[in-house]
């Protein structure tokens, strides 16, 4: 009797089981899948996220281009794509240059077009080539043995401009036709091609050296001069061949004196260069021209050696003479404008500062008064991605409410109308089409992979063109993803995320790994030094998560979320607000049951691999295992720019520098350090690391080095990959013991 009702009973639950799952109730349950190695690091094994596919960019306000394959004759191609309606059709086909070019000729990897895609500039073999598409004629514009560096077309596609030898050329597109512009470049000596610390710190590596702009109307380009006689000499060496091979870098370090500089305008079609009205031998910096729009003057922007006083100049092209348009002074220190945006109409220009305290738009009349703040609050604006002067929108990123997510917004020319156009919470980047009619918007969030949507002007959404999910990342068990903030014993809330392992059991005690940069948060674009966002995270991450360490990420308060209040705590004090907040976050997640005091790690490279050596010794009480990479150990050997914007010079600033020196700590290392550099890193030196070893080794510490030969500020091929298994061993051997 009682094993027929048993019986029963488990027959009428099967039926049940199986109508809730015919009706999707409980969904059938498949094997949870692990990401291996090979899938994170190599690429190997099911694609779980899908690279978004290249785009040429925005073709006119309703079309933009994309890179494709023609079906029928599997020829490389550029589609027009008609934004309204997705309809595309081929707009170059390069198969069809097939004869005109010589073989391996790169024909779809152009630097440059003319504006209306009659013309395609290219570099091939250390000479320029510029492809007449109508007549299909391709001419060759140089013959050097040196190559043209950085060369840049002008607006009507009839000269292209260009650095040989570190002087300034251009050349007639239609006979190549040559003209030098300038006649004393030398080793030290360099015309519109920045010396290193300028092309590091202030025109950013995306220059690629370059140092000259193109007026609109074609007819002139205004270039900086550096001379680099005053700077001091650093020998990089590498170990090659029996003899090895010695480098001399004009690096100026913290202190040192910097080139000299001077402005100057060139007629384009070769003459006389107006030299603009700065005075050579001052110890200052000049940077990042913006020529008018009716090309009639040259915006130029101007700071003090102290880097606390920024002033823009417009400059007359025909005499050089300047007249002061605008001046800022903050007591921590000012950064140069890098989205400042003169309007067409003549009536006035566009700038973000941070003087407020946040990152804010303001725009200004050409006599240099205020006529609006346009924005306003405690938020940052980030970039300002484009004007329609027509409708008298602004178009800008901003992190608001909460500072972990970026969005697109526009605002009013007269400050009203403020108006947030990306829907999903979560991080954006956006590339706004002429006249802003539509945007291409790549978005992220915790949840969700990247996808790229195609947005009307007012974000109402047309289609998605892509998304980075694949079709097998719902079979792999990946961990939780959280984003929460940390207390301060005085008051700050630190942004912050951690992942947590799949199989997540709060009985267990985990290791945590911090994931780090650090260092002070910029006003330019892509200078948010916050880690922590609404994004998201790199499969690296999951990695980590589901073999059973929890990575976290903790922003101090010098990062971003806190405007520049919280920002400028870090001036003449770098190192000590990042540890101090990150030595918070231990406790705070020490007090969680699941988490091991005894297995708190660390690791970064850069800045980060200098946050992670200070965390090891200025706080090794609080953290345990460090892996530090390229990493900056005492900031008198860092950069000039870099280091005397926040934290003044060595003399000015003794005990900061000394405070905020690796070296200074040494003697409290206790856990486990390893140590890695690249043998010709030109960035942060390898002096650095070796001057660390040297005191770890007089105090008798233990701690592990690599170096890698051949290997600047970034480790390349094999060299990476190699770099990368050891990153993973590590953590694995030091808190999973395998």
């Amino acid at each position: 009797m009682r094993t027929g009702k048993r019986f029963f009973l488990s027959f009428l639950w099967a039926i049940l089981l199986s109508v809730c799952f015919a009706a999707g109730l409980f969904p059938a349950q498949k094997p949870a899948k692990k990401l291996t190695y090979d899938q994170v690091y190599l690429n190997k094994g099911p694609q779980l996220l899908k690279p978004i596919p290249p785009l040429r960019g925005w073709l006119d306000s309703e079309h933009y281009l994309r890179p494709g394959t023609d079906e029928a004759t599997k020829a490389t191609v550029l589609y027009k794509v008609k934004a309204a309606t997705g309809e595309k059709q081929i707009f170059l086909d390069y198969g069809l240059l097939k004869g005109k070019v010589p073989t391996g000729f790169p024909a779809a990897a152009h630097l440059g077009e003319t504006a209306d895609w009659s013309g395609l500039l290219y570099s091939y073999k250390d000479d320029l080539y510029f492809l007449q598409l109508k007549e299909g004629r391709l001419v060759q514009l140089t013959h050097d043995p040196d190559p043209e560096m950085n060369p840049r077309l002008s607006p009507d596609g009839r000269r292209v401009a260009f650095t040989r030898r570190n002087d300034l050329y251009t050349v007639s597109t239609a006979d190549g036709k040559e003209v030098r512009l300038t006649f004393d470049g030398s080793d030290l000596i360099m015309n519109g091609y920045a010396s290193w610390v300028y092309y590091e710190e202030i025109l950013e590596r995306e220059s690629h050296y370059a140092a000259f702009w193109w007026a609109p109307d074609s007819q002139k380009i205004a270039f900086i001069r550096f001379d680099d006689g005053p700077v001091p000499e650093f020998p990089i060496t590498a170990a090659e061949g029996p003899h090895g091979r010695l480098e001399r870098q004009r690096y100026p370090k913290a202190g040192d004196p910097n080139p000299k500089v001077r402005l100057g305008i060139a007629p384009a079609a070769g003459g006389q260069v107006v030299w603009a009205d700065f005075d050579e031998k001052a110890d200052q910096y000049l940077a990042w021209p913006v020529w008018l729009p009716d090309s009639s003057r040259l915006a130029v922007q101007w700071m003090n050696r102290g880097q606390d006083n920024l002033k823009i100049y417009l400059v007359d092209p025909a005499t050089g003479k300047k007249s002061e348009l605008y001046d800022e002074r903050q007591p921590a220190w000012v950064e140069f404008f890098e989205d400042l945006i003169f309007l067409k109409d003549g009536s006035g220009f566009l700038l973000r500062s941070d003087r407020s305290g946040w990152s804010h738009l303001y725009l200004y009349g050409l006599d240099g008064r205020l006529i609006k703040q346009l924005t306003s609050g405690d938020w940052a604006a980030r970039e300002i991605k484009a004007v329609n002067e027509k409708t008298k929108w602004v178009y800008f990123t901003a992190k608001k409410d909460p500072t972990t997510e970026t969005h697109l917004y526009r605002v009013r020319l007269d400050g009203t109308s403020l108006e947030k156009l990306t829907r999903d919470p979560g991080t954006h980047r956006v590339q706004i089409s002429p006249g802003a009619s539509f945007f291409l918007d790549t978005y992220s969030s915790l949840t969700s992979p990247a996808r790229l949507d195609l947005d009307r002007g007012d974000g109402k959404l047309v289609r998605t063109l892509f998304e980075t999910r694949g079709a097998e990342l719902e079979e792999y068990a990946l961990g939780r993803a959280e984003l929460f903030s940390i207390p301060t014993s005085d008051g700050w809330s630190l942004p912050a995320e951690w992942i947590l392992p799949p199989d997540f059991d709060p009985s267990r005690k985990y290791p945590i790994l911090f994931l780090i940069y650090g260092g002070p948060s910029m006003l330019a674009p892509g200078w948010w030094n916050g880690r922590v966002a609404n994004t998201f995270p790199s499969l690296v991450s999951f990695y980590l998560a589901q073999e059973g360490i929890i990575p976290v990420m903790v922003d101090h308060r010098g990062s971003g979320h806190h405007g520049k209040k919280g920002v400028a705590l870090m001036h003449r004090h770098l190192g000590q607000w990042e540890i101090n907040d990150w030595i918070e976050a231990v406790k705070w997640l020490r007090a969680k049951p699941f988490v091991d005091p005894a297995k708190v790690g660390i690791s970064g490279g850069s800045y980060g691999g200098y946050s992670t050596c200070l965390a090891l010794t200025a706080a090794a009480d609080y953290f345990t295992h460090g892996l530090a990479r390229s990493s900056v150990i005492d900031w008198r050997l860092y950069d000039s720019v870099y280091t005397e914007r926040f934290m003044d010079t060595p003399a000015e600033n003794k005990e900061g520098y000394e405070a905020g020196s690796v070296l200074t700590y040494a003697p409290q290392l206790k856990g486990v350090l390893f140590i890695e550099h690249g043998e010709t890193d030109d960035n942060v030196h390898l002096q650095n690391s070796v001057q660390f070893i040297d005191r770890l080794m007089d105090l008798n510490k233990d701690f592990g080095f690599r170096l890698y030969p051949k290997q600047r500020h970034g480790f390349l091929g094999l060299k990476r990959e190699y770099s990368n298994r050891r990153y993973i061993d590590f953590w694995f051997k030091q808190f999973l013991g395998r």
